[in-house]
Order: structure tokens, then sequence, then C-alpha cells
């Protein structure tokens, strides 16, 4: 027998499954997952070759002697295997299968690689083998497998999406069907997930609720007729669609309710809901688990713990859901979404086909990385085109994403998508309807000292800048009295949520008569609360006006105030986004209304007429050709760059697992729940956190800051300057 894999049971004896049955099962799987999108046949072959390796004596002789079925057992030659099927595909199929058979085989355990490396790779291992040849054990012969025609027309921007979800295919079915013959019970606890249509009645119950206890506001009936408006729309083709909704406009619960009808109505398997910001997601994912119950919500980010949820069955089937996103109802960040659509990973491919076949929310649309916006649509309509997802964009500025924008640069232009359906009419005139705030802009320069005067005038405000600097600074100067509080990135997640937290528990209690807090952008877009008054330092207009959507939330007063200001010269904006986004706004001039969706449209095209490129990295290069290179676009597709360094800080519980760390080593899930203790800081504030002597390494890579309450302020966060001698000067 040719064993794939094995393992001794708790009876000693050894259990053991043939290779034959593996890739058997394997190509049932991935040719069932291809089939999703009409090449079923493609992926039961790539299924069918992925372990012909496994035939060689080399290979044989090493998994007996590592499993310890016979540990002495001298391997002889090369035990690699995953080359063989791509070199027997290769000559089967020829150099047009490189890409879709071929590399897929090749890479099922290292990652796709760049299509001038294949051959090198296959030979490199060939080699090995002394002749150059294949192991003269391994059985070639094949027989003819026919490939059905693909039931679309591929565009160059289409193909490197086609060949990695492929991929996707043959590594899910590979990594499911090992896991059903070495783990039973993880297998089976995938089993039993609720769909779409069962979960529905639990939404509709929810909103039937909701409304029953809803007080006969003007701002909640047009909440009922933007819900309303999506239910009658729900039942549309598959495609691209927008709802554009001015902030408080209950567009969450708006869009949920009308992607999963729409799902239900196409067939469609799952909804998935991409936010840009952790906070958010937090946010989405607590209400959602409300609606339809934690096992039926995933919630997939950098700072999900999985330890929070109390059912160890429950935990551990909510891991195996992360591996994959085979699950009903999914909350994940932008980031997550379309970095996996780039990646080359075995382990982050994994999850592609079940994106296959669904509703993607994609929410606070306006927040997507101008830099790599051509990649970032054009992969959409890939996804629209071959793999039956429809993409609901909300947002309370909708960026231009349809048709052509030319650029000042030539090579600028910006190829959008051709036809993006609006859920609301413009003759509902939300923006008119939902307007409860009115903006003062003052263009003039500020201190710190003068912006701090004009917030203290007021007892309930928000103020929103554009650096964690510019919070820490304003936020000294404001006097500490009532509910002072402080938002930035300088905070580690666990107290950002923390702070969000007793900011709406403050602002729910009339006897707290003065409740200011300085926040950067993070409090800006999907964080529920409702100030009457908010001051929002000069940004891009899509900045402003969701700073403004904290204002007068609930339209509790007739009219709020949001104050749009300027610091002095010597606090120049950072150059980049915010300092582009202020520019264009600054160049609308003429007498416009700030809230309509024109003013918007007419924001973004002169955002985007200032733009060198929108790909930055230019992604098409790597991609966009018959021979793409995966593993090199993977590199070079972040949407957030690493630029600093992650340091643990001292909040809470954090010792205790620095402590388990230092004890015991990182494992995933101990790093995961640090996670939520980690600070990122620009590699200058490191170097000089460094030589103060407060940071420590207690693992290869993983850095500390000691000295809780010294170096970590329990209201602005991690301090970067020497606490140690500005107290000695004091004393």
């Amino acid at each position: 027998m040719i064993i794939a894999h094995l393992f001794k049971e708790d009876d000693n004896r050894w259990k053991i499954q043939s290779n034959e049955e593996h890739c058997a099962g394997v190509a049932g799987l991935a040719s069932r997952f291809a089939g999703e999108f009409g090449m079923s046949s493609w992926g039961g072959l790539i299924g069918f070759l992925h372990d012909k390796g496994k035939e060689s004596n080399a290979f044989q002789q090493h998994i007996k002697k590592v499993s310890g079925y016979s540990p002495e057992v001298k391997v002889i030659g090369n035990y690699h295997h995953a080359y063989v099927g791509g070199a027997i595909a290769g000559k089967q199929y020829g150099k047009s299968a490189d890409n879709l058979i071929v590399n897929q085989i090749l890479s099922h355990h290292s990652g796709l690689h760049d299509s001038d490396e294949i051959d090198a790779a296959i030979k490199k291992e060939m080699d090995q083998n002394h002749d150059g040849q294949l192991p003269p054990e391994i059985n070639t012969d094949i027989g003819t497998i026919k490939l059905n025609k693909p039931p679309f027309v591929l565009s160059p921007n289409d193909f490197h999406h086609l060949a990695r979800m492929l991929f996707s295919c043959l590594v899910d079915a590979d990594y499911l069907d090992t896991e059903s013959f070495m783990d039973k019970t993880s297998s089976e606890l995938r089993s039993g997930k609720a769909t779409l249509t069962e979960l529905l009645p639990k939404l509709e119950n929810y909103l039937l609720e909701l409304k029953a206890n809803a007080t006969d506001s003007a701002v909640n009936h047009v909440r009922d007729e933007v819900q309303n408006q999506c239910i009658r729309t729900s039942e549309s083709p598959i495609g691209f669609y927008s709802l554009t909704v001015p902030t408080g406009g209950g567009k969450t619960l708006s869009s949920l309710v009308w992607a999963m009808r729409h799902a239900i109505h196409n067939g469609q398997d799952r909804v998935i809901v991409a936010i840009p910001y952790t906070s958010i997601i937090v946010q989405t994912a607590s209400i959602l688990r409300n609606i339809f119950g934690e096992e039926n919500v995933l919630e997939h980010h950098s700072n999900a713990d999985p330890e929070q949820i109390r059912d160890e069955r429950l935990r551990e089937r909510m891991r195996l859901a992360t591996e994959n996103w085979d699950y009903p109802i999914i909350v994940t960040t932008n980031v997550q979404l379309f970095e996996s659509m780039f990646d080359n990973r075995p382990s982050v491919c994994r999850r592609l086909h079940n994106i296959v076949n669904s509703v993607i929310i994609l929410d606070e649309v306006q927040t997507l990385q101008v830099d790599y916006l051509q990649p970032i649509v054009d992969s959409l309509k890939t996804y629209n085109k071959l793999f039956k997802m429809s993409v609901l964009f909300t947002t309370a500025s909708q960026p231009v994403l349809s048709g052509v924008i030319e650029g000042c640069n030539p090579k600028a232009s910006f190829s959008g998508i051709n036809e993006i359906k609006e859920i609301i009419p413009e003759n509902f005139r939300l923006h008119d309807k939902l307007r409860r705030v009115r903006l003062d802009i003052d263009n003039e320069g500020k201190t710190y000292d003068e912006v701090a005067g004009m917030l203290t005038r007021h007892k309930r405000v928000l103020c929103v800048v554009n650096t964690r600097n510019d919070a820490k600074e304003l936020y000294k100067r404001l006097p500490q009295e009532g509910v002072t509080l402080h938002l930035s990135k300088m905070m580690c997640p666990a107290h950002i949520r923390e702070t969000i937290a007793k900011i709406k528990t403050a602002l729910k209690d009339d006897e707290n008569e003065i409740i200011r807090v300085v926040s950067t952008q993070l409090i800006e877009a999907g964080v529920d609360i409702d100030f009457p008054v908010v001051f929002r330092q000069e940004a891009g207009l899509d900045s402003v006006l969701q700073a403004a959507g904290r204002c007068n939330r609930e339209g509790n007063l007739n009219t709020g105030t949001t104050y749009v200001f300027s610091l002095a010269n010597e606090h120049n904006l950072p150059k980049g986004d915010i300092q582009d986004g202020n520019n264009a706004r600054k160049s609308i001039v003429g007498d416009h209304d700030w809230f309509d969706p024109s003013t918007m449209k007419l924001y973004f095209r002169q955002l985007y007429c200032r733009k060198d490129s929108f790909d930055k990295k230019n992604i098409k290069d790597y991609l966009y050709k018959k021979d793409p290179c995966f593993e090199t676009a993977a590199k070079e597709f972040r949407l957030i760059e690493d630029t600093g360094k992650n340091v643990i800080v001292c909040w809470n519980d954090s010792t205790e697992l620095v402590r388990k760390l230092t004890q015991h080593g990182p494992s995933y899930m101990l790093m995961k729940r640090l996670s939520d203790y980690s600070v990122n800081v620009y590699q200058r504030d490191f170097d000089a956190l460094c030589s103060m002597g407060v940071v420590s390494e207690k693992v290869e890579g993983v850095y500390v800051v000691e000295y809780a309450g010294r170096q970590y302020d329990e209201h602005i966060g991690l301090r970067t300057e020497n606490r140690w001698t500005n107290e000695s000067i004091v004393i």
C-alpha cells in the first residue's frame, strides 16, 4: 500500500490512509469547489495529481521514519513530492497549463511561484534524483483526463484570479481530506452550519422588535424608509450595488437585510461584511451575534480573540472556520479580504473559493486605499464576472468607482466599474431629511491652546484630529474635569475598546454634564456615538462628513454644529492621503451644499485627478500578463505598510500573558491574545524607547515595554518620551 497519511490510535494500532484514497478524496472535493464556477474537471485533475509524488520510494521511507512506523528505515533520495504531479501535468497538457494546473500542484505546500520559476523549481527537485528524471516507481500513465471549457471569457486582469482560485480549491480540499482522516473530531465540527434561508427570519424578527420599541421620530421614519427600499430592491440579479445613506440612516441593518434577501434570491451561500477599522468590526460583529446567535457569525481579524468564547466546542469551531471561511455570515477587514485576493500562500488562499457565490458588503467604501484602487476594483470586477459575487458598497459619502476618471498624469487613468446600481433614488433626498448638522469652516490657523480654549467653551464636545501627536497635545491642554478622554493608536486595542465603551456609557447618563473627547480618525467611521458639538481638524470632505456624522446623530437638537478648524503652520498636515484630501476639499469653490451627493462626487473627482497612479506598486505589471508573478505581487500588495515596530504594553492582563510567553514560548493563540495589547510605533520612537532601556525582547522579534504607569499612561497610552528624565528634572 502506498501511504499518504498514518497515525497511531489510542490502542497502539496504526491507521493508514492510502495515497489512492487521499487523492480520490481531494479530487472529489476540489472538483466540487471548482464546480461552483464551472471548472469541476480542472479541480478534479489537480486533486488527482497533487500527491503523485508520494508514490516514490524516498517519500514512503520518509513518512514511515518520521511517523515512528518504521524508525529504523533509511531515507534514500529526494522525498519531496509536490513537484512530481506538476511535472506529469506539464508533460501531459503542455506549457499552456503552467499557471492553471502545474503551478497549483507544485506549490500546494510552498505557495504559488512566479511563473518564470516553475520550470526551475521542478528541475531543481528532479536533479536531486541524480538523473534528472522522475523516480521510476512513479506511475506516470494517468490516461487522458478531458478538461471542460471554462464558461467565461478571460480578460488580462482575470487570469491570475482564476489561477489563484483553482489553487484555493486544491489547498482547502487537501486540508479537509487530511483532517477527515487524521482528526475526525475537528472534521465533524465543521458540519451542521445554518443556511442564510434559516437565518433570515432571525433578522426579520429583530427588525420588527426594534421598530416596535423605536420612538416616533423623523430619523426613525427615514431609517424605515431606507430599510423598506432595501427590501423592495433586494431580489435583483448578481451585480454591483450601492447604498448611499447619510450617517445615522441605519445603513448597517438595511444593508444586511438587502444582502441576505439578495443572496437567497440568487442562490448565493454567504454574506461577507468587510469593514475598514477593527473598532467598527467589534461593534458590528456584536450586533450580528446578538441577532443570529454566536454560533452563526464568524469574526475574523487580527484582534479577534477566540478565547472570549466560553463554549470550548464553539471556540474550536470558530477557529476552524477562520481557516477557510466556510460560514454563513463573516465579518472581516478590508485588508483581510483584499490581501487574500492577491496572496500566494496556501494558508491564506485556502479561503478564496468560499468567496465564490457570495454577497460582499463593502462598508465605508470611501476608505479604500487610492494607491491600490485600480487592482482592487479590477479584482471586484473579476469576482463578479467569474465567481458569481455581488458587491454592495455602503457609505455616507460614495466615491466615484464607475466609469473612467482621467488624472493629470495620462498614465493615471482609472477604469472603474461599468454599472453600479444605487438602491436609494435621488428623489428620496436623504441628505435633506437627515440634515441635522451645519458645517462652520475656519481656515485660519490656530494654536493648540486656542483650539483647547474653543473646546472648553462646550460641555459635551468631540474633537477629531489627524495625528497621534495632535491628539495628545490637545488632550493635555484640556481641564481634567467631568469625563475627559483621549483616543489614538498610541493606545492598545483593548484600551481603545474600553475607552469607546466609557464614552458611550457616559453619553447615556444625563448626570455627566461635561464629556470632552479628543480622538484621531479612528472614531470617525462607524462608531455609534452622538455629540451635540463636534470639532474636526481640516481634512478631506469624506473625513469631515464622517466626523459630522458623530454630531446630533439622533436628531435630538434642531441643528448640531461641526466646526472645521486648521492648526497653525508649524503643525502641517501629514503628507499623503490627508493632505491630498484636504487640498481636494479646498479646491471646491463657490456655493455648495457640502452634504449633497453631487458635491461628494465633485470632491472625489478633484481628489482622483491629483493622483499620479491608482496602482502605486504596479501590480498590473506583475499579474496582468500571460505569466503572472504570484509571489512577487503578494509581497508588493500590502494595504497596510509595515513601517514601524509592534511593542506589547502593560495593560490589564498583558503582564500575565507576557509571563506565559517567556515561560512557554509563542503559540498562535497566545500571540493573538497579545496583539490586543500591542501598539505600532515609528522606528524612531522604537529606537528612542530602546535607548531609554524600557524595551526588552522576550522572544525573538517580540518586544515588550516595561514599567507600567511610567511609559504607558492610563489616559493617552504609550509615551515615547523619557519620563524618567522629566521626573528627575521636576524633582
